[in-house]
C-alpha cells in the first residue's frame, strides 16, 4: 500500500518544471521497473494532460520497457541453455511489451504437433524434411516475404506467425521451433546476406569419425525458398556469388546466441532504411550486450 501510495504521489510531479525535480522522480519512477508502468498508464488515460506532460509519460513508459528487454536478453545471454524461442520472445518485448506470448507459443505447439503426427522412425531423413515442408509451406503457408523483404515485421514472431511472411532468418527460426524438439538434427546456417539450416548426419558412421563439416551434414534446407534442399557445392556457389570468403562457419551450425545477435541486426537495418534513428541506438544497445 506504502509502495502504492508513493508511486502515485511522484507520478504527479512528472509535469514539474524544475528539471532536477524532474529528474529526480524520473530516476526513481524508473527504479520501480513494471511496477510503474500501471500507475503511469492509468494517469496517461485519466487526465487531461499537456502534450509535454504525455510526451514524459510515454518516453518513461518505453524507458522502462526498453531496461526490461534489456535486462532479460542479459540474463539470457548469460544463462546456460540459450532456449531460442525464450530469446526470441524477449526481443519481441522490444516491439509488443505487452503481447500475450500464450497464442504464439500454443501456435508453434500446434504445427509441432501437426508435424509429429506425420512422422515415423520408418522415415529417411530426407523424407521427415519433406513432411516438415509440407505442413509449414502448405498446410500453413509459410513463405518468404520478397515484396516487403526489409520490412522490421519479419523480424518479430508474432508478426510472421500471423502473416505466413517472413524473412530467412525468421522462417528458419520457426523451422527449427517446431524441428528440434521433435528430435531431428536442425540448425541454423549464419550464411553472409542469408540464413539456411542444416541437417546433420547422425546416422552416418562417418558423423562420428571425422572433423570434415561436408561429411557431418546430410543437405542444408533454405526455408525462404519453401524447404528447397541444398548440398554442400551450392553453398560454395553462393558465397562465391557474393564475393565471400569459404570460411568454416559458414558452412557449419551457428549457436543460438548468433542467430538472436542476427536477428538484432536485423532491426537494426530495417529502422535504418526507415530512418528511426532512436530504435536504432537502442537495438545496438541491445546488440553491444553480447560483448559485454
Amino acid at each position: 500500500m506504502k509502495k502504492t501510495k508513493e508511486i502515485f504521489a511522484l507520478v504527479k510531479l512528472l509535469d514539474d518544471p524544475d528539471e532536477f525535480v524532474y529528474s529526480n522522480v524520473k530516476n526513481k519512477l524508473i527504479s520501480y521497473g513494471k511496477g510503474a508502468i500501471p500507475f503511469l498508464e492509468e494517469f496517461w488515460e485519466e487526465n487531461s494532460l499537456d502534450a509535454s506532460y504525455l510526451d514524459r509519460i510515454e518516453n518513461l513508459i518505453h524507458e522502462i520497457q526498453f531496461n526490461i528487454v534489456f535486462d532479460d536478453l542479459k540474463k539470457w545471454i548469460e544463462s546456460d541453455d540459450h532456449d531460442l524461442l525464450k530469446g526470441i520472445l524477449i526481443l519481441n518485448k522490444y516491439q509488443y511489451p505487452d503481447l500475450d506470448e500464450e497464442p504464439v507459443i500454443a501456435l508453434i505447439e500446434k504445427i509441432k504437433q501437426d508435424v509429429w503426427l506425420e512422422i515415423t522412425n520408418e522415415l529417411t531423413s530426407f523424407e521427415k524434411i519433406n513432411v516438415v515442408n509440407k505442413i509449414l509451406f502448405e498446410q500453413y503457408g509459410f513463405s518468404g516475404n520478397k515484396k516487403n523483404y526489409h520490412s522490421p515485421k519479419n523480424s518479430f514472431l508474432n508478426n510472421v506467425l500471423e502473416t505466413k511472411k517472413g524473412n530467412p532468418l525468421m522462417l528458419s527460426a520457426i523451422y527449427m521451433l517446431v524441428t528440434q524438439d521433435l528430435g531431428l538434427p536442425i540448425y541454423g546456417v549464419n550464411l553472409p546476406s542469408h540464413f539456411v539450416l542444416c541437417y546433420m548426419d547422425l546416422d552416418n558412421i562417418n558423423y562420428y569419425l571425422t572433423d570434415n563439416i561436408e561429411e557431418k551434414i546430410l543437405v542444408y534446407i533454405n526455408p525462404f525458398s519453401k524447404g528447397v534442399m541444398m548440398n554442400h557445392k551450392e553453398i560454395t556457389h553462393f558465397l562465391n556469388q557474393i564475393k565471400a570468403p569459404h570460411e568454416e562457419k559458414y558452412f557449419s551450425p551457428c549457436e543460438n546466441k548468433d542467430i538472436i545477435k542476427r536477428i538484432i541486426s536485423n532491426l537494426i537495418y530495417s529502422y535504418k532504411k526507415l530512418g528511426y534513428q532512436e530504435k536504432m541506438e537502442e537495438l545496438q544497445i541491445l546488440k553491444d550486450t553480447f560483448n559485454s
